[in-house]
């Protein structure tokens, strides 16, 4: 499954909504720095989704705050 997703980092909570057109918005407490955004990123993936962390790929936009992930 892919999904297309918008990171908000450095934000005061830690959530996931998901919009009308099947994307998700993800805040994140950790900032964009060394990855922490991106590892914070694929923990909470994993929780909504009952699916292990390494089943979890950030396809495209590492760097970016627009994101393709696939969860197998």
């Amino acid at each position: 499954m892919r999904k297309h997703i918008k990171v908000k980092p450095n934000s005061k909570r830690q959530d996931i909504i998901e919009e009308p057109d099947g994307s998700l918005t993800v805040y994140l407490k950790s900032p964009p720095v060394d990855g922490k955004a991106n590892d914070e990123l694929i923990k909470l993936l994993a929780e909504k989704f009952d699916a292990p962390k390494s089943s979890i790929k950030i396809k495209s936009g590492l760097s970016s705050r627009t994101k393709q992930v696939e969860i197998d």
